[in-house]
C-alpha cells in the first residue's frame, strides 16, 4: 500500500526528485572525500612538517566542504517541495474521494476516522516522505561509496565492517518487526479517541443536562489511557534502536582503534589511514543510524498509508453515469417501484414506492418514525441509490443525470440544518452565490427569518458560529429554509423542516411558501398533521410500504393508518387546549 500510494502520488515530482538525487550524490561524495583528504594532510604534511603541503590541502577540504554544505542544503529544500507537495496532493485526493462518497461510505468508514486519515495519516507518510528525500538517497549512497573508500584505506581493518553492519541490520530488523502491529493499533486508538472527542463536545448540552460528566470523563479516560499504552509500546520499541545503534558504533570503534593500533606499530598502515578509517566507519554507521530513523517511521507509515488507500480504494455507491442525460420536463420528480435496501440488512428500508409530482404541486409525506420518510426523500439527490426500481426527475433517472446538474436543480432542507461558521450573508450565497440583497430579504421575508435577522449586529452581516451554535433550534431552521429558497430551484424538498418551528410561525411559512414555490415541485416530510393538510397529495408511509395516497380529506376517509394520525394529534391539542 505504501509503495503503491507513493508511486501514485510522487509521480509529477520525478524531475526535483532526479534533482535530490543528484544533490545528494555530490553531496555524499564531497562528505566522503574528506577524509582521505585529511590522511594525506596527517601523513604527507603534518608528519613530515610540510608546511606549504598543509596549507594546500587544508584550502582543497574548505572547498569540498562548501561543495558538501551547498549541495546539502539544495537537496532538503527539494526534498522539502517534494515531501510538502506529496501531502498537499494527497490530502486533496483524500478530500475529493470523500466529498464523491454517499451516506453509505461514510456511516461505513466513519467520519471521526476519515478525518483521522486526511490530517494524522498524511501527516505520517509526509514525515516518511521527507526522511525519504533527506536520508534515505545518502545514506544508501555513503554505506556503498564510504566501503569502497574505506577498503582502499586498508583491507586488514575491513573484519570490523563485515561483523558491525550485519549485525545492525538484524537488530534493526527485530525491533521494526516489533513495531507493526503496536502503529497499526496506535491508529486505531487515535480513531477512537477522536470519536469519543467529537461526541463530547457536539454533545455538551445533552452531557451537563443529564448530569453525565463523570461518566463522559471515564468513558475519555478509557479511551486516553488505551492510547497511551500503546504508544509507550511503540515509544519504548522505538527508543530501544537509536541506543542500540550506538553501542554497535562504540564498539566497532574501539575495534579500528585495537586493531589499528597494532597495525601502525606494525608499520602496516600510518597513523593517517587508521584516522581516514576511523572517519569512514563512523560514517558508514551513522549512516545506518540515519537509515535506521527512517525504517522506525516506516511501519506507522505503512499503516497510515493502508488506511489513505483504503479510502482512495472505497468508491462511492452513487456513481456519475459516464453519458449523462438532462431531464426533459421541468419540476417534476416521479418514483416507480423505487425500494431500498441497506447491505447486509433483514428487510428492505423502501419497498416498491410509486407516485408522481409534477411541477406546481406540493406533495407531503406522513408516518411513523422509522418508516423510511427521510430515506425516500434522500433518493432524489442521490445521498442513497435505489436498489430496486427507479426514481426520475423530468423524465429521466436520477442516475442518469449530471450530479452537478441534479443538485442545481434541487434545494433541499435536511432534518438536521447545518450552518457553517460565517455571516448570514455568506449563509444564504451558499444557496446562491450571486444572491442580490433584494433576492436575500426576500427568502428570509418567506423562512419567517426577517425579523430576528434585521435584530441581529450587523443584519445580513451578522456573525453566525459553526453549525449556527449562536442561534436557536428555529432560527437555524428557518435560515436553512431561506437558503434552500433562495434558489428557486426546481424541486424542494423539505425533510421535517419545521418541526423546530411553533404552529404560528409555521402557519405563516406555510402561508407564503406557495406563491414563492408556484413553479416548483414541492415534497414535504413532516410529523404535523397542521403542516401538510392544504398538500396537493399526501403520502402515509408504514414500514416502508406506501399504505395511502389521496388528498387529506380522501386519507380521512379511506386510510385508517392516517386517521389514527390525526385523531391522536387532534386528541393532544385538545387535551392541551382543556
Amino acid at each position: 500500500m505504501l509503495i503503491r500510494l507513493l508511486r501514485s502520488h510522487l509521480g509529477p515530482y520525478k524531475k526535483i526528485l532526479l534533482g535530490v538525487v543528484v544533490l545528494s550524490a555530490v553531496q555524499t561524495t564531497a562528505a566522503l572525500t574528506l577524509p582521505t583528504i585529511n590522511a594525506h594532510i596527517i601523513d604527507d604534511g603534518i608528519l613530515k612538517h610540510n608546511q606549504p603541503y598543509i596549507w594546500r590541502m587544508g584550502g582543497i577540504m574548505l572547498i569540498f566542504s562548501l561543495i558538501q554544505i551547498v549541495f546539502a542544503v539544495g537537496a532538503i529544500r527539494l526534498g522539502a517541495m517534494s515531501a510538502m507537495g506529496f501531502g498537499r496532493d494527497l490530502r486533496n485526493s483524500l478530500f475529493h474521494r470523500v466529498t464523491g462518497f454517499s451516506a453509505r461510505e461514510v456511516n461505513m468508514i466513519g467520519a471521526p476516522s476519515l478525518i483521522t486519515r486526511i490530517t494524522n495519516d498524511v501527516q505520517q507518510i509526509q514525515m516518511l516522505v521527507v526522511m525519504i528525500c533527506t536520508m534515505a538517497i545518502s545514506a544508501p549512497i555513503t554505506m556503498v561509496v564510504g566501503v569502497i573508500m574505506a577498503l582502499r584505506q586498508d583491507l586488514g581493518l575491513s573484519t570490523i565492517l563485515l561483523v558491525s553492519m550485519p549485525a545492525s541490520a538484524i537488530v534493526l530488523g527485530v525491533i521494526v518487526a516489533g513495531m507493526v502491529p503496536a502503529f497499526r493499533v496506535m491508529q486505531e486508538r487515535i480513531d477512537q479517541i477522536n470519536r469519543v472527542l467529537r461526541e463530547q463536545i457536539t454533545g455538551i448540552r445533552v452531557v451537563r443536562a443529564f448530569v453525565r460528566e463523570k461518566e463522559e470523563t471515564r468513558r475519555f479516560t478509557k479511551a486516553n489511557d488505551e492510547l497511551t499504552e500503546v504508544s509507550l509500546r511503540a515509544g519504548r520499541l522505538m527508543s530501544a534502536m537509536f541506543p542500540t545503534v550506538n553501542v554497535l558504533v562504540n564498539l566497532s570503534s574501539v575495534g579500528v582503534l585495537w586493531l589499528g593500533a597494532s597495525r601502525v606499530n606494525s608499520g602496516a598502515i600510518q597513523v593517517g589511514t587508521i584516522v581516514a578509517y576511523l572517519s569512514y566507519l563512523l560514517q558508514i554507521l551513522m549512516s545506518v543510524v540515519m537509515a535506521t530513523f527512517m525504517v522506525s517511521m516506516i511501519p506507522r507509515a505503512a499503516v497510515s498509508a493502508g488506511r489513505a488507500q483504503e479510502v482512495l480504494d472505497t468508491t462511492s455507491s452513487v456513481e456519475a453515469t459516464d453519458a449523462p442525460e438532462a431531464p426533459r420536463v421541468r419540476g417534476q420528480v416521479e418514483f416507480r417501484s423505487a425500494g431500498f435496501h441497506y447491505p447486509g440488512a433483514e428487510r428492505a428500508v423502501l419497498n416498491d414506492i410509486t407516485f408522481l409530482v409534477e411541477r406546481g404541486q406540493t406533495t407531503a409525506i406522513i408516518g411513523s418514525s422509522g418508516a423510511g420518510k427521510t430515506t425516500l426523500v434522500n433518493l432524489i439527490p442521490r445521498l442513497f441509490d435505489v436498489t430496486s426500481g427507479a426514481v426520475l426527475m423530468g423524465g429521466v433517472d436520477v442516475r442518469d443525470i449530471d450530479p452537478d446538474v441534479l443538485s442545481s436543480k434541487l434545494g433541499l432542507v435536511p432534518q438536521k440544518p447545518y450552518l457553517f461558521s460565517g455571516t448570514i450573508r455568506s449563509t444564504l450565497q451558499y444557496g446562491k452565490p450571486d444572491a442580490t440583497e433584494r433576492e436575500m430579504w426576500a427568502a428570509l421575508r418567506v423562512a419567517q427569518a426577517a425579523d430576528f435577522v434585521k435584530k441581529m449586529p450587523g443584519k445580513l452581516d451578522a456573525l453566525v458560529e459553526q453549525g449556527g451554535a449562536n442561534l436557536s433550534g428555529g432560527q437555524r431552521q428557518r435560515l436553512s429554509i431561506a437558503r434552500a429558497l433562495i434558489r428557486k430551484p426546481e424541486i424542494f424538498i423539505f425533510d421535517d423542516s419545521f418541526s423546530a418551528l411553533d404552529l404560528t410561525t409555521d402557519a405563516r411559512l406555510r402561508a407564503a411558501l406557495p406563491k414563492y414555490t408556484e413553479n416548483s415541485a414541492v415534497l414535504i416530510v413532516a410529523q404535523r398533521v397542521s403542516t401538510i393538510a392544504g398538500a396537493d397529495q399526501i403520502i402515509v408511509l408504514e414500514n416502508g410500504e406506501m399504505i395511502g395516497i389521496g388528498t387529506y380529506e380522501e386519507l380521512l376517509d379511506r386510510c385508517p393508518t392516517f386517521a389514527e394520525i390525526v385523531q391522536s394529534q387532534i386528541g393532544e391539542r385538545e387535551g392541551a387546549m382543556a
